[in-house]
């Protein structure tokens, strides 16, 4: 999808987006084509049950008096009310009404707006942001397409009084929007396509932009003492690797130190010895979806060139079972020197997390790690699709994590941590063991990985195994990846870590 911006006036071919508060309200270009087709917009909001309400659309075709091929009134909601976030929704909202509409040209008119509580330029660049969230589409696969069913609308023109100022401060808004992309694009990826290797070329590509990318291969890992990493993998033909990438944005800090971000890469996830059910299994191949987001993440970061120090750390296995793979019962050495007890092959993840973790404090000394991954089930059963959970050992840190996924529309709800959940992983014959039964599943996911934060480190994990993948578009998610975390994390760094 191609944005634009540009002067207002009611364009000479393809659709016309105008909005429309709540109460009916015209905004000034709804009024000027209302009056150009002798009222045909007011007749047409009088005749239906649109009303202004937030995303409301209502579609007019081939109305008189105007050269577009139709007109889309989408509601605005009340103006105290519309926010960035409004706006990316009515970007969307309007990309999703036309994009099969025949047309490839639209122009949203924004107008400025009495009481909104962001100016006209941010507004605009919001609008944009969304009609290019919403445009995204992964159709590499789909070789027999019929036309009718591909979208037709490519290009977007905002119109807006403060066009210049709204395309400066569109810029860095697609810079994030790539690194969305780029995870929804992996996480999208069959399993025969993306592995450990080809997710850590994909990693790589990052150089480009300036990023510093180390590949760890199992040889190094092994010298390393990552056991509990090299665990999970030994089942499979394809070999891990351990990721790092490193974006030096601000090497003039007094605080040098980065922040980190670590993602799980389970690329595929058969539960190894411990089998998942059949049903549904090719999901997993989106188990990977904490390190997608960690590439995203590093993708916008470099991309719109932030003030930061920032560390991307993931781990990349395939879990499967074979002749060769980790039993239930094994006893496993992380590279902390710790040792797990592996009960289930299943709960591999954290097997994963844990040495990533150890690496990337030792090397790095982190002044926060924040970590992404599809982690359990027990957190969709808790949390449903909704939010993603949210545990950590410093409240300062998970306020910002809260605040940041409320404004970007990317929620988290935090969970508790505590000495008696904790217990329910004391292993009989090591260190501790990888599950603590059904009982609070997630929380006792959390707890293992604890143990390998050093202290003194503020530590966040967010499990988001309910809000990778969507069944359903959203305003400014298609269904399928939704690239959950980019945007929420690239706000927190904004917000908290640049300067």
């Amino acid at each position: 999808m191609k944005i634009s911006f540009a002067a207002p006036r009611l364009p000479r071919s393809g659709a016309l987006a105008v909005g429309v508060h709540d109460g009916g309200e015209l905004a000034a270009t709804a009024a000027e084509a209302d009056e150009a087709t002798g009222g045909a917009l007011s007749r047409a909001i009088g005749s239906s049950r649109f009303g202004g309400k937030s995303n409301q659309t209502l579609v007019l075709n081939a109305p008189p008096g105007v050269a577009a091929s139709r007109v889309v009134l989408v509601g605005l909601g009340k103006a105290g009310d519309f926010d960035a976030r409004a706006a990316q929704s009515v970007g969307g909202t309007i990309v999703s009404t036309l994009e099969k509409s025949g047309d490839s040209a639209a122009t949203i008119a924004v107008d400025a707006a009495d009481g909104a509580p962001i100016p006209p330029a941010a507004t605009a660049a919001n609008v944009g942001f969304g009609a290019l969230l919403r445009g995204y589409r992964f159709d590499k696969y789909r070789t027999k397409e019929k036309p009718d069913d591909k979208p037709s609308l490519n290009r977007i023109s905002v119109a807006t009084p403060a066009h210049a100022r709204a395309r400066s401060e569109f810029r860095p808004l697609a810079e994030v929007a790539e690194g969305v992309f780029l995870t929804r694009d992996l996480v999208s990826e069959p399993a025969n396509v993306i592995f450990p290797a080809s997710l850590a070329e994909r990693a790589r590509s990052l150089t480009e932009l300036g990023i510093t990318v180390e590949v760890l291969d199992e040889k190094r890992m092994a010298k390393l003492g990552m056991g509990a990493l090299l665990g999970v993998a030994q089942g499979s033909a394809n070999a891990p690797r351990l990721v790092t990438m490193r974006w030096n944005g601000a090497p003039r800090a007094k605080d040098k130190r980065p922040v980190a971000f670590v993602g799980k890469g389970v690329t595929f996830d058969t539960g190894g010895i411990s089998i998942k059910p059949s049903g549904g299994m090719e999901d997993m191949k989106w188990d990977m979806g904490g390190a997608g987001v960690v590439i995203g993440l590093m993708r916008a970061l470099a991309g719109r060139k932030a003030r930061v120090n920032a560390v991307g750390m993931i781990g990349l296995v395939e879990n499967m079972p074979s002749a060769t793979a980790q039993r239930p019962g094994d006893v496993v050495t992380s590279m902390s020197g710790q040792t797990v007890e592996v009960i289930n092959t299943d709960a591999e993840g954290r097997l994963v997390l844990c040495d990533a973790f150890w690496y990337c404090q030792e090397k790095y000394r982190p002044r926060a790690i924040v970590d992404l991954a599809t982690l359990t089930g027990a957190i969709i059963i808790s949390l449903g699709h909704e939010n993603a959970g949210l545990f950590a050992n410093d409240d300062t840190l998970a306020d910002r994590l809260i605040a940041a996924g409320g404004a970007v529309g990317e929620p988290v709800w935090r969970m508790p941590l505590g000495d008696a959940y904790d217990r329910q992983i004391d292993s009989d014959i090591a260190d501790m063991k990888n599950v603590g039964g059904r009982d609070a599943g997630s929380i006792t996911a959390a707890q293992f990985l604890q143990r390998f934060i050093k202290e003194g480190t503020p530590w966040a994990h967010l499990d988001i195994a309910g809000v990778t993948w969507s069944k359903k578009s959203s305003a400014t998610v298609p269904k399928g990846g939704t690239g959950f975390g980019v945007r929420l994390l690239d706000r927190l760094v904004r917000d908290h870590y640049e300067g």
